[in-house]
């Protein structure tokens, strides 16, 4: 007789209230064991892979992907009886070799737990390609922890087996290798307007690589795709898309309007601007400054032995001079405590790097950044981009930051007038770096410049304090020389 069990879908940590269910890497019928990893989910703020509790069968996967589930919600029911049969074992396998089979097809990361990788995560900047992020799934219950995991590449499908090599498949038609039911398709990681617009213009969604987080396919992936028929003026989407000969190939409209559910990360980032905007009286100041001396100093400790594995830019210095900053003016790095009405001065920096992923923007953060050496700062500004671009941020990446840096500048823009992370009383944009015309020693020359912004709280920041900390960035930039005196 079977005996399901239902696994609901837990808060990972962070008292949320609500997921996507990203991919599911198991099917009905596929034998689990403890620890293997079945799903992916994005909450709010990260990606997030789930392991399963039970050792089974799965009788059924309860949420399809592209759903959002609520916290509570079971996902997956399992068949934990000593009889339950897997859809794929051979007619007379015992139970522990159907066991073996099973870890055998588990990711050799899902069965053998890794140490916890430290780093952080760092947006705004542009390198080479990210390495895989290292993270390990632990039970519902313990947390999220750093760990590695195997991921299966995704590949575009040329063909579909014919009838004499399909098998049954789970749902939203998600296959192991080789696995599909007659007439389905197999599955691909698309989110619904992107499906839509694939249908709209008759576009294979199984036959793409897709380039998006996690290999799902993106809106361009379609457009591109599509071809030259499927871009509009400015590279919009197309009003017709016939592939073929026009003569001959059926036209289907494209609809005028695309609608995007608002959920995950981009949620969360709705919520928490429009709060901070509504809760702390900002004040934006700008100062233009001459970077020449700092663009020359970021040319010379790429020669240096101790940088040699360090992808060197500018944003170095500016977060060095900002970390100077906040030493010499403390009251850009506290927090304004309204239930105890109290303003906490901290004397640690968690400094946050403003990153625009696929998802959405995140501010993960390097802990006590303050007590890093120079080479230090560069290779955890360097682990913060890589886990960025690789949509690997983790709950505790996220939490905690005490002041932000935002590099507006890789966007090709001066500047702009930051909103504050909430909970912090300062942020600082970083702008292009241009030439331009300046007056250097009485003479009229051409120099790198760039503006910064320093927004700030102005319950907590004064605007002397908020201008003295601005104008001590803007020296240590426009003289290096002058963080070794004041750091």
């Amino acid at each position: 007789m079977s005996e399901l069990k239902e696994f609901r879908l837990p808060d990972v940590g962070e008292g949320l209230t609500e997921a996507d269910i990203l991919r599911w890497h198991v099917r009905p019928g596929d034998r689990v064991v403890v620890n293997q990893i079945i799903v992916e989910i994005e909450t709010a703020k990260a990606v997030v892979e789930l392991p399963c509790p039970f050792e089974g069968v799965v009788a059924g996967l309860l949420v399809p992907e592209g759903t959002t589930a609520d916290v509570g919600t079971p996902i997956i029911s399992v068949d934990v009886s000593p009889g339950a049969v897997a859809a794929d074992a051979a007619p007379g396998a015992s139970a522990a070799d159907q066991g073996a089979s099973a870890v055998a097809r588990t990711p050799a990361a899902a069965q053998i737990p890794s140490p916890p990788a430290e780093g952080a995560v760092e947006p705004g900047l542009h390198g080479s390609p990210a390495p895989k992020a290292e993270r390990q799934a632990v039970l519902v219950g313990y947390g999220v922890k750093l760990g590695t995991t195997a991921r299966r590449a995704r590949k575009p499908r040329a063909q579909r087996p014919g009838p004499a090599t399909e098998k049954p498949t789970g749902l939203n038609g998600a296959t192991g290798a080789g696995h599909l039911v007659s007439g389905e398709r197999p599955a691909v990681l698309a989110k619904p307007p992107v499906r839509k617009l694939a249908k709209d213009m008759s576009v294979d969604l199984s036959a793409l690589a897709g380039t998006g987080p996690n290999g799902s396919i993106t809106r361009d992936d379609v457009l591109s795709a599509a071809g030259p028929a499927g871009a509009g003026p400015a590279g919009g989407p197309a009003e017709a898309f016939a592939p073929g000969p026009a003569h001959l190939a059926p036209v289907a409209a494209v609809s005028r309007e695309e609608r995007i559910p608002i959920r995950g990360i981009r949620k969360h980032t709705a919520a928490a601007v429009t709060a901070s905007a509504f809760t702390a009286p900002h004040v934006t100041e700008f100062l233009q400054i001459d970077m020449t001396e700092t663009m020359a100093a970021t040319d010379r400790l790429k020669s240096l032995p101790d940088f040699a594995e360090v992808r060197v830019s500018p944003l170095l210095f500016v977060a060095k001079a900002l970390l100077v900053a906040a030493a010499r003016q403390p009251m850009i790095n506290s927090a304004w405590d309204e239930e105890n009405q109290e303003i906490v001065v901290r004397h640690y920096v968690n400094l946050g790097i403003a990153a625009a992923t696929e998802r959405g923007l995140i501010v993960p953060n390097i802990k006590d950044a303050q007590a890093l050496t120079l080479p230090a700062l560069g290779r955890a500004l360097n682990d913060l981009a890589d886990t960025a671009r690789a949509g690997k941020a983790s709950p505790a990446d996220l939490r905690g930051g005490t002041i932000t840096i935002t590099n507006v500048g890789v966007f090709g823009v001066d500047t702009g007038t930051p909103i504050l992370t909430p909970g912090e009383a300062a942020i600082l944009a970083f702008g292009r770096v241009r030439d331009a015309p300046w007056v250097h020693e009485g003479q009229l020359a051409v120099r790198k410049v760039t503006t910064l912004a320093l927004s700030f709280d102005h319950r907590l920041i004064d605007g002397d304090v908020g201008s003295a900390a601005l104008g001590d960035v803007g020296a240590m930039l426009t003289d290096p020389l002058r963080m070794l005196a004041w750091g």
